[in-house]
């Protein structure tokens, strides 16, 4: 039960009047609340959490404003992070315009891989971003750097190797993953990355089609990075069909390397996911550097 003082305040910050319930929990991941809330305007989606987490919830919101400026693919307008009570206790919320989903088809995904091109053409001088954020409920470090190899390799793959070591995971996992943060500028011996804007977690349950055929991406966890790691990541769990990654080549081609480079990327992911949930990604992680080692001659 969700406390009507907390559809007060967030009725106060966004200017509308909520009813005292949402309507609805939906599905929103495994870190916060989430519901569908009607208010005099409409339904808009909001997420609630303990309100420790409201800098999460307004580096969110600082990611969406980043993404709509570059005026590519559609994300959910932000309508208000806050906080206020539930139940008595202090809670943190924010407020996103409610999107109705219809259903994918062959042109949604072709646009969404021409749109993504476009996203990515969105650059700056240096890698990282203006402000941490998170990677589900992992901090994501974000001090630019203007070096991409040294940003993946100590904003990225270090802090999860130290942080996985920090969790237990330590012996082959470690050794063999000092090794490759050593060997990382094998990977870039014909390749200099630019800054690109970034989605930053684009897996397939970070994406619906709109009721008008429209892509519409969201969960971001931006930064400016390579483009390259965007695409990695819709490889990693599936969801994306061929249609997606046919617009996105026509679009921008991606370059000679990029099937190796993946994994280099997608290693952060499961490293990521090896923090949070556990030695069910151990194998998973160490089979990736693995490979990637074998690639570099190691």
């Amino acid at each position: 039960m969700v406390s009507a003082e907390l559809a007060i305040s967030i009725g106060a910050t966004i200017g509308a009047t909520l009813r005292q319930q949402p309507r609805e929990r939906v599905h929103g991941g495994s870190i916060n609340e989430c519901y569908r809330w009607e208010t005099d305007a409409g339904a808009i989606f909001v997420k609630v959490a303990p309100v420790r987490n409201i800098e999460m919830f307004a580096a969110e919101a600082a990611g969406l404003e980043e993404l709509r400026r570059a005026n590519a693919v559609r994300v959910p307008r932000v309508l208000g992070v806050g906080h206020g009570s539930q139940l008595g206790q202090a809670r943190a919320w924010l407020a996103l315009e409610w999107i109705p989903s219809g259903d994918s088809s062959s042109a949604s995904d072709a646009l969404l891989g021409e749109q993504l091109a476009k996203l990515h053409r969105a650059t700056q001088t240096s890698f990282g971003w203006s402000r941490d954020n998170t990677i589900g409920s992992t901090p994501q470090l974000n001090a630019e750097c203007p070096d991409w190899i040294t940003f993946y390799r100590d904003r990225r793959l270090r802090y999860q190797l130290d942080l996985a070591a920090k969790n237990g995971f330590n012996g082959r996992l470690q050794d063999r993953g000092a090794t490759l943060l050593d060997c990382l500028p094998h990977f870039f011996l014909t390749r200099k990355p630019t800054p690109s804007l970034l989605h930053g977690d684009l897996w397939g349950g970070n994406r619906l089609t709109d009721n008008n055929g429209q892509p519409v991406i969201f969960d971001p966890a931006v930064y400016y990075g390579d483009r390259e790691a965007d695409i990695a990541m819709t490889h990693l769990f599936g969801g994306y069909g061929k249609d997606f990654y046919a617009a996105y080549g026509a679009a921008w081609p991606r370059d000679p390397g990029h099937e190796v480079r993946a994994d280099l990327y997608n290693l952060y992911h499961v490293l990521n996911h090896l923090n949070l949930f556990g030695g069910g990604y151990l194998r998973q992680a160490t089979g990736m550097i693995d490979r990637l080692l074998a690639a570099a001659g190691r």
